[in-house]
């Protein structure tokens, strides 16, 4: 009996502690000011946390998006202050030069070996993914390898390990007709191999850059930028091989990008827009919100990070937390700079 009640206070203490949690901002920074780089713009950055108190931060930048001197840059977060940018990968092939995009840093469970997906290509319609590994917590690279033909490599954010080993990488495709497609590519040899697993292809739902969350009962969820004016939602029952129907959440979403984690509390915590989608893609990006939710379809919002005017941009946001349970964000700030944010 004594342990039925210990259970039920455990149990109660937990949920009443993750309906009462509300982030807090504890450092708010840019990783670089106009000024200290040679870039003139900059877009899609990706975290990691390697190691107490050390991050590394990669994005591309260059000219603008998708000019073909647009390459990757990381910075290292060490000694409580970001390191000025290094180039870590560009988009020469042979001998031609494409733009590079949508950098991912993933990390190997239990390894030391850390990888950064990338693509390469005049535009989203005609990239390819690579991909770098670094066995030195990002200071050196290998050589960049392609990825498999019909491999894309994870689009916008992070690969999420199964406990059996699986790597799930998020991904989409856009084709040249405008049609945007999610699917989920699954490697069961810790990226030797990968196999691809289409969501829900049979629907005129539109969505791209899924990220992906686990539920207490093993049930995988993707939420995904859409066309629909919504963060778009489905489940998997079976590990990532096959998805339910798509589900709008109650998060507006202007065609913009999104991601989302599971937190070490069991909320659910997403990053995001909160608007819909205006005349031209840019519209929609000037106020960037953070939304927690315990079903993953139900959110309320618990912070603001931005709260700009017409022609600002915060977009394109990504999020870890780390072992010690603190959570941190990066995001394009005004495409002059990569911001970020720490919270608890």
């Amino acid at each position: 009996m004594k342990q039925i009640t210990l259970f039920l206070a455990i149990l109660l203490l937990t949920f009443y502690s993750c309906k009462s949690y509300k982030p807090q901002i504890i450092s708010s920074q840019q990783i670089f000011q106009e000024g200290q780089v040679s870039f003139k713009q900059c877009h899609a950055s990706t975290i990691q946390s390697i190691g107490k108190d050390s991050l590394l931060a990669c994005w591309f930048g260059g000219t603008h998006e998708s000019n073909p001197d647009v390459v990757i840059w990381s910075s290292h977060y060490t000694n409580g202050k970001w390191q000025p940018a290094v180039q870590i990968a560009d988009g020469i092939l042979a001998d031609k030069r494409y733009p590079t995009w949508n950098p991912v840093l993933y990390q190997q469970p239990k390894n030391d070996t850390l990888y950064l997906f990338y693509k390469i290509g005049p535009n989203p319609r005609e990239w390819r993914g690579y991909v770098k590994y670094s066995i030195d917590k990002g200071h050196r690279w290998s050589a960049a390898q392609a990825l498999p033909d019909g491999i894309l490599g994870p689009i916008k954010n992070k690969p999420f390990t199964l406990s059996n080993g699986d790597i799930l990488s998020p991904s989409s495709t856009e084709s040249k007709d405008e049609i945007w497609k999610a699917h989920m590519e699954i490697s069961h040899d810790h990226g030797k191999t990968w196999s691809v697993h289409t969501i829900r292809p049979d629907t005129s739902i539109q969505v791209i850059q899924p990220s992906i969350v686990q539920h207490k009962d093993g049930r995988l969820q993707v939420l995904c930028r859409s066309k629909e004016n919504k963060v778009m939602s489905a489940f998997s029952s079976d590990h990532g091989n096959s998805w339910g129907p798509w589900k709008a959440t109650n998060l507006l979403n202007p065609n913009s990008a999104t991601d989302a984690i599971r937190l070490k509390n069991g909320l659910f915590m997403i990053v995001y827009n909160p608007a819909i989608a205006g005349n031209d893609w840019w519209e929609g990006r000037t106020k960037l919100h953070v939304a927690t939710s315990h079903d993953g379809l139900h959110w309320h919002d618990t912070l603001t990070l931005e709260d700009g005017v017409k022609g600002d941009e915060y977009s394109y946001p990504t999020i870890v937390q780390d072992k010690s349970g603190l959570i941190h964000i990066t995001y394009t700030w005004n495409r002059k700079s990569i911001k970020y944010i720490r919270l608890k």
